[in-house]
Order: structure tokens, then sequence, then C-alpha cells
């Protein structure tokens, strides 16, 4: 159940909006970030938030690839597959992060520490291939210092 102080919180921020709709992404995020994932329960909960049906939050949940309907790990490593970072060698970068991790593109690790996403774009074409981490971006990322990244992000709180 979400916390009094977050409800409101969030209440207010749906106030602000033009439209509920208007604030749904933010709601959702916010819901993530304190459950880990925005679960059916968080769903329903965005819904009463935001005046709209379950169905409606679903439908927007699941176009935004970065709203999780699944729980993930701390650290959520999204690997950028567009094609700047394609051409600069981003296939082989996911390569690299699915045999340090030893998981498969949309896999978490057993000890729930990462999950390891594919993504459409990151908007982040300069420093191709790019990853973002959380709220992080990085790049260019190289195969080469994909393990040091990773060692950086089991040493940082999420």
């Amino acid at each position: 159940m979400i916390p009094l102080s977050l409800k409101q919180e969030l209440q207010q921020r749906v106030a602000r909006a033009v439209t509920s709709r208007e604030a749904a992404v933010d709601v959702m995020k916010e819901l993530q970030r304190h459950y880990g994932w925005l679960s059916d329960e968080a769903v329903v909960e965005a819904a009463e938030l935001l005046e709209l049906t379950p169905l409606q939050v679903e439908e927007l949940a699941t176009f935004y690839e970065m709203i999780y309907r699944r729980p993930v790990g701390r650290h959520v490593i999204h690997v950028c597959d567009s094609i700047s970072c394609w051409s600069m060698g981003g296939e082989s970068l996911l390569q690299q992060f699915e045999k340090l991790l030893g998981i498969a593109a949309g896999g978490t690790t057993a000890d729930g520490v990462f999950t390891l996403l594919p993504c459409c774009c990151l908007g982040n074409c300069g420093n191709a291939p790019a990853v973002m981490v959380g709220e992080r971006q990085f790049g260019p990322v190289s195969p080469a210092i994909a393990p040091a990244l990773l060692t950086e992000l089991r040493n940082t709180p999420c």
C-alpha cells in the first residue's frame, strides 16, 4: 500500500497537471521508484490517483519501456540498440554484458542486482554505444570497459 505522504504528493502533482493523463508517467515512475517495479496493485493505485481505469494505466505502462511491469534488479542496465549504437558496436557490448552477468538480455542476475535490457534509443547518439543505468547515461561504452562499469555499479547504491 502506498504511504500516505507519497499519495498526497502524487495527488498534488496530478492536481497541478492540465489533465490527469499528463501526470500519468510521473505517477507511474514514482510508484515504480517506491515499489521497485509497477505491480498490478500499483497499476490500480495509479489508476485511482489519475482517475483512469486500470486498463488505461496498463496501456500507458506497457508503451513506455522504462516502466517495468515485472520485478527488476537493483540496477537496470539499458543498452541502446538504435542504429547509431548498433553501428558503433552496441551488439558486441550487449553480448559482453550478457557474458559478464551470466544472463541473456531481458534477464536478471540471481542475486537480484542487475537486469539487462536492450532499448530503442537513449538519445545519446554522439556517445555511441550508450548505456543508461537509473538516470545516469554512459558513453561511449566499449566491451573492454564494461567490467569496470559493472564494478562501479556494484559499489553504488541505487
